[in-house]
């Protein structure tokens, strides 16, 4: 049994395939149950967010599990399996839990911290675990990954200053206009994304932020926070027409502003600035080509990130050395978890045979009292136990390593274990 990661980030792929293999959250259950009604898959979690698409599988055999992950991507994004090879990146067993420490870590993100992903790990186990995707390893492997992501948080200085997408989106577009005061700003979706970048706002002194979603009362509520004002979707063109800084972050799935629906068009006096953090990305590429409208999206928040990567760069080391000890926890863990089938087996057969030998001398043991009869149950059970105290700390202690794999061995033929 193998754990095995398969995936596309923003490193790995361009925008445009990132944008086609990524979940709407309404389509992730679904994925975990396809996934895991393959042959090769038995529990699977998947992970859809603005910067990657990944599956993790405990899988029987990894060729077959690879492939099945594979073809789950090719379906989901409509490419040939030679076109998207290029971009898919795999790893199995201790790299595999490796890179998902890495991911809570918020090594593999494209602002270096950033502690949005946390929520989004959590909020995906959680999935998988309602649809039978996540049972005992897997379990075992995102209570981990939870852990470690506040650890690290917590013991080094990985997270400090700009710590999430949302708030690198503002801080990008404060750095391209110089300043936010006194302009008209628009926030498209009120998701764990725009709520990011509706407090950014706020905290970075902007005036009144117009919360544009597609229910009312979600924006309504985030506006309330931020001293804002909250139109639904029919209000869009509007807002945008007056706006100088657009921050939009739905999970429409597609463009929700184009050249012909947002307001955006004669802007040429009065230049607007949208940014869009989005995959699949809310804006049309023809929108760039308005006079007047400027547009940037995730890969060039991932080049302006990488400008302030040198401030936590030195926290790296760090962060990994919490890593690898943590990894090799896990592994620990692990075989001790798969250690206890055995275990639990080997005390299943030896209860079989006192109960057995207690029932063959039923007729005597029928003329004791009931007190001694107890008594006699007990003191059996307790023999049993101490019995195979040792052998079961012995086989916990030992997995994973030769010599326990041996016990193992020897424990399954000595009891007839199968």
């Amino acid at each position: 049994m193998s754990i095995l990661v398969l995936g596309i980030n923003h490193r790995s792929g361009p925008l445009s395939l990132l944008e086609r293999v990524s979940l709407a959250d309404t389509e992730v259950p679904k994925s975990v149950e396809a996934l895991v009604q393959r042959d090769n898959v038995r529990e699977a979690v998947v992970i859809s967010t603005c910067n990657r698409t990944e599956v993790y599988a405990v899988t029987e055999r990894f060729h077959g599990a690879y492939a099945d992950i594979r073809d789950f991507f090719c379906d989901q994004a409509h490419v040939a399996a030679d076109d998207l090879h290029e971009h898919l990146y795999s790893h199995h067993d201790d790299q595999a839990v490796r890179h998902l420490f890495e991911v809570a870590s918020g090594l593999d993100s494209a602002v270096i911290g950033e502690s949005e992903i946390l929520g989004q790990l959590r909020g995906a186990w959680d999935v998988a675990q309602h649809n039978g995707g996540s049972r005992t390893t897997l379990n075992l492997l995102f209570r981990h990954a939870i852990e470690v992501g506040k650890r690290v948080r917590t013991d080094t200085a990985i997270g400090r200053g700009t710590a999430s997408v949302s708030h690198a989106a503002v801080e990008m577009a404060v750095d391209r206009l110089g300043d936010l005061h006194g302009r008209n700003v628009a926030v498209v979706g009120a998701g764990a994304m725009g709520e990011g970048i509706a407090v950014a706002l706020h905290a970075a002194g902007v005036g009144e932020v117009v919360v544009i979603n597609r229910s009312p009362e979600r924006g309504q509520a985030l506006a309330e926070r931020i001293n804002g004002v909250a139109f639904g979707f029919e209000r869009l063109a509007e807002t945008l027409a007056s706006a100088d800084v657009v921050l939009t972050s739905t999970g429409a799935g597609g463009h929700i502003i184009t050249a012909d629906n947002a307001g955006l068009r004669d802007r040429a006096e009065r230049p607007v600035l949208v940014v869009d953090i989005a995959v699949p990305r809310d804006v049309a590429p023809d929108v760039a080509d308005l006079d007047g409208v400027s547009v940037l999206d995730l890969d060039d928040l991932t080049a302006w990130a990488d400008k302030g990567r040198q401030q936590r760069i030195a926290e790296v080391a760090a962060v990994e050395r919490i890593i690898e000890g943590e990894v090799e926890r896990f592994s620990l863990e692990a075989a001790s978890l798969q250690a206890a089938p055995l275990i639990s087996s080997m005390r299943r057969r030896a209860d079989e045979v006192r109960a057995a030998e207690l029932d063959r001398h039923a007729a005597r043991l029928d003329r004791l009292d009931d007190e001694t009869r107890e008594l006699v149950e007990q003191i059996s059970r307790g023999v049993v136990a101490k019995l195979l105290h040792e052998p079961s700390v012995r086989l916990r202690q030992q997995a994973g390593t030769p010599q326990g794999e041996r016990n193992a061995a020897a424990v399954a033929d000595l009891f007839d274990l199968g």
